[in-house]
């Protein structure tokens, strides 16, 4: 692993997702290490806690928490945890969570545009596109999704809701795919980068990772280490420039001090054989920085 687990280790994961990762640490830190687990999912949290009963791995030594990654430092405080060995952020959404047509993720297969990580609170999607003015949507559109149809997706968008208001998944993708087409080399479903840009707006996706990434390192013990997997150009940059700001090398002639050095020089991607088994980690991108 990345982290280089070790036994009586602590360690934090801020996206638990399906926890395979987080149990995976557990494990390598036995026989008396720790893991703080945290996921904005209540579904994430009941499916880590059954596996670890599965796996016969001691729940007294897990803490799971409901809540946000970008409030982990006062997620570990009341925790009682003041410094970590590893931690580690897995962005995006979990494949079960797109594979469930309840959420509202996927354009593949029907259901309530919601989008919602943490189903119990805030905006959904479908409120989103059936209230933004056609110029706030466009350019939503356009800034997380990077789509070059964005005014024309809202276009469309503005003209279906005067008349019937977005309900499902179906009817959003269907839209999206008549306003910009598809043409026979397209790799990727018309509607995949509008997706995108609404599940990262309804989530705060990109302001929670800003938020996150300054307090991991702060909670991290010399030589602990920090990984970040992310899964677009936008993610990956944020976390790009801050490892290099943090590594002092922040592009300015008065760079801050050091905190970190950065362990991938370059971002870790998927080798074949690992998009044979998972076609997800297609565009997966693995960014390591350790602490000084």
């Amino acid at each position: 692993m990345v982290l280089q687990p070790q036994p009586g280790g602590v360690y934090l994961d801020g996206t638990l997702g399906g926890g395979g990762h987080a149990l995976a640490l557990l494990a390598a830190a036995q026989p008396d290490g720790r893991l703080l687990g945290i996921d904005a999912d209540p579904a994430a949290l009941a499916a880590t806690a059954a596996r670890m009963t599965e796996l016969g791995l001691p729940a007294a030594q897990a803490t799971l928490v409901h809540g946000r990654f970008a409030d982990m430092a006062a997620i570990a405080a009341q925790a009682g945890i003041s410094a970590f060995d590893g931690i580690l952020l897995d962005l995006g959404v979990s494949s079960h969570q797109l594979d469930t047509a309840e959420r509202g993720f996927s354009f593949n297969t029907a259901g309530p545009l919601d989008m919602r990580l943490d189903p119990t609170q805030g905006p959904t999607a479908a409120d989103l596109v059936n209230t933004l003015e056609e110029r706030e949507l466009a350019d939503l559109i356009y800034r997380y999704g990077e789509e070059r149809g964005s005014r024309r997706i809202a276009r469309l968008i503005g003209e279906r809701r005067r008349t019937q208001p977005f309900i499902t998944t179906a009817d959003l993708a269907a839209v999206v795919a008549r306003a910009i087409g598809r043409g026979s080399r397209d790799r990727i479903h018309p509607a995949t980068r509008t997706f995108q840009a609404l599940r990262i707006a309804v989530n705060a996706e990109l302001d929670q990772l800003e938020a996150a990434l300054p307090q991991a390192v702060e909670l991290l013990r010399p030589g602990g280490r920090l990984a970040v997997i992310s899964f677009h150009s936008l993610e990956d940059r944020i976390v790009k420039q801050f490892f290099r700001a943090e590594s002092g090398y922040g592009g300015s002639a008065n760079p801050k001090p050091p905190q970190v050095v950065i362990v991938t020089k370059k971002p870790l991607v998927a080798d074949e054989s690992e998009i044979a088994r998972n076609p997800r980690a297609r565009s997966a991108k693995l960014r390591v920085a350790e602490r000084l």
